[in-house]
Order: structure tokens, then sequence, then C-alpha cells
């Protein structure tokens, strides 16, 4: 990959790769705990591609999807890790996936609720995260269930305690996670959705720099970057997406 000095300009009008760095999803990065520093997939792809362009890495943290989809929307980071979804992709241009994750339901022990298709029912309500893909999808998919937006992502489950609510939904580990943190809690068997994880970066910085980061992300695919960054990381549930196309 030959990158000509005015697709660096592109990525990095600033001189430095701007990256939304996204800590609700505990798949694709968190801190450290001795340093407090940032780590995961999404750090390594954006270091990497930092190195690929020979530009330094600022790295812009926020505990929240939406949050993060907002600054490279509006142009305050230059590359971000989201979810890939239609409402999303008026501001954003994605690359194709390079991670698939599960999104599950959690209920209290003693609910009724037994299957993922029993949850869109009148008078129940179904906690997500703001703006999170979650959030997205079951906006367009649940048509009597009602939804209850916690602040982010990992306070969905104590915003679910909390309220009283029937159902709580996202990241199949985080669920997990908190079910083992607060007793009396289960996950529904199996999955609502699948999230397709990808790169992306402000539509208005045309389809040369939207190839070149497409072209980038199926090649840390193909040559066992992002498999081996999940391994570094200890992340289990989530797997490599397949080449683009497959």
């Amino acid at each position: 990959m030959i990158v000509n000095p005015s697709l660096v300009a592109t990525f990095a009008p600033t001189g430095t790769l701007r990256a939304s760095i996204n800590l609700g999803n505990p798949i694709l990065a968190s801190r450290e705990p001795a340093t407090g520093e940032p780590v995961g997939v999404s750090v390594d792809l954006a270091r990497g591609l930092a190195e690929r362009l020979g530009v330094n890495l600022a790295l812009v943290v926020f505990d929240a999807a939406g949050k993060s989809v907002e600054a490279v929307t509006a142009e305050q980071a230059d590359i971000g890790f989201f979810a890939i979804d239609p409402l999303r992709g008026e501001g954003i241009a994605f690359t194709a996936a390079y991670v698939l994750i599960e999104g599950a339901y959690l209920v209290r022990a003693d609910s009724l609720l037994q299957s993922n298709e029993e949850v869109d029912q009148a008078g129940r309500r179904v906690v997500v995260g703001k703006g999170s893909a979650y959030d997205l999808f079951l906006t367009r998919e649940l048509k009597q269930a009602q939804i209850l937006r916690s602040p982010t992502s990992p306070k969905v489950v104590d915003a679910f305690v909390e309220s009283g609510a029937e159902v709580a939904a996202g990241v199949k580990q985080q669920l997990q996670a908190d079910a083992a943190r607060i007793p009396g809690l289960r996950l529904l068997p199996g999955r609502f959705m699948v999230i397709q994880q990808a790169m992306g970066t402000p539509r208005s910085r045309g389809e040369a720099a939207n190839l070149f980061l497409r072209e980038y992300v199926e090649e840390m695919k193909a040559g066992g970057f992002v498999a081996q960054a999940l391994s570094r990381h200890g992340i289990e549930g989530a797997s490599v997406a397949p080449a683009a196309g497959a």
C-alpha cells in the first residue's frame, strides 16, 4: 500500500491522525488497569494505520458509541470504530467489518421470558445504551416493546435493575459479566443480532480515503493482525469477520 502525501493530508489534516475510541464496548477497547491507557483491537488498528500513514496518533476517547460517532461525523476525529448502521452511514464511510459481535438479551432469573422472540410484546421495556448499535437496531425492529435508554452501554444493566424494566440488551460479553456481578440475572439463549464492527472516516474525506481504509482493514484481517489482537487482549465471543464479499 503506497501512501501519497495528498492521501496522508486527507486522513490527517491536522498532521496527527485523531482516532475516536469507544470504551463503551469492552470487546473493542478498555482501559489498561495498571496505566489507565486505552487498549484493545481498535487501538491497535488505529496505531497500525498511523504508522502506515507516517503520522502521530492521538486517541480521542469516549464512553459511548453515540459520542464516538458524533466526533467523526463532525470531523473532530479522523477515523473511528463503529457498528455498521445505515443511519450512521449518512455521515460516515464504512469499511467492511473486521469483527463480528453478538448482541443478546438479559432478564431476571424469575422472568417468564425464555426466548428472544418473546421480547417484543406490549408492556415490556428494553434498556439499551443510548446511541449504541443495539439502540439503532431495536428502534427499527421492535414494534410493541418500549425502549429505555441508559447514558452508556456499560450502564445498561444497572439502569435495568434500577428501573425495574423487563429486558436489558447489549454486547453479550458485557451482559455475561454483569450477570456474574449481580445475582438473580440470566441471558436469554442465542442472540438477537450480529454486530458488524467496522472502521470509518468522514464521508467528506472522499472515495480515495475510503478505498485506502477498506484495503487496510482487509489486509489486517487476512494477515492475522485482527485475530492476534483479539487473542492478545483476551477477548472471547468475538470473531474475525470474513473477507469483504465472501
